[in-house]
């Protein structure tokens, strides 16, 4: 049998790994140019701050990200030319239904000759999660470029 706070404990574990699935699911939509489906990571409200500027609500987050898509997009490959890579995701449970978190953004840029450095930045997202109708989304980012500083 499972007890109270094992049961609590259980939970927990599954929120924190719903939230990293979350901020893995930005990563694939983003990488993929499929940011018409972002409403499954944000909120309808949600803020974004990265280095394409900052962007307020769904609809200005969609059309700022596919037109950076398709800006960085140098070599016209209709291929987004950046694999984002996060690792080292702490999650903060506020309470059942609000959380905070960052994680590592290691950015590396797929459209550079061979012999050229292919780390475009590296930097550290630090988020803000909510529960709404039981799924986890995020309501606020920003993304924190550590590397290089001219970003």
């Amino acid at each position: 049998m499972i007890n109270e706070t094992q049961s609590a404990r259980l939970l927990a574990l599954l929120d924190k790994e719903e939230i990293r699935a979350l901020r893995l699911r930005y990563s694939e939509l983003l990488d993929g140019g499929n940011v018409e489906q972002l409403d499954e990571v944000f909120t309808a409200d949600a803020v974004v701050k990265v280095t394409v500027g900052s962007m307020q609500g769904l609809p200005a987050i969609k059309q700022s990200l596919k037109a950076a898509y398709h800006d960085f997009d140098s070599n016209n490959r209709e291929h987004y030319p950046f694999m984002h890579a996060v690792t080292n995701h702490q999650i903060t449970l506020s309470s059942e239904s609000t959380a905070t978190g960052n994680c590592y953004l290691l950015d590396f840029v797929t459209d550079r000759p061979a012999n050229e450095h292919p780390v475009l930045l590296l930097g550290r997202y630090i988020d803000r999660y909510v529960k709404i109708n039981g799924e986890w989304r995020i309501e606020h980012t920003e993304l924190d470029v550590v590397w290089p500083d001219n970003v």
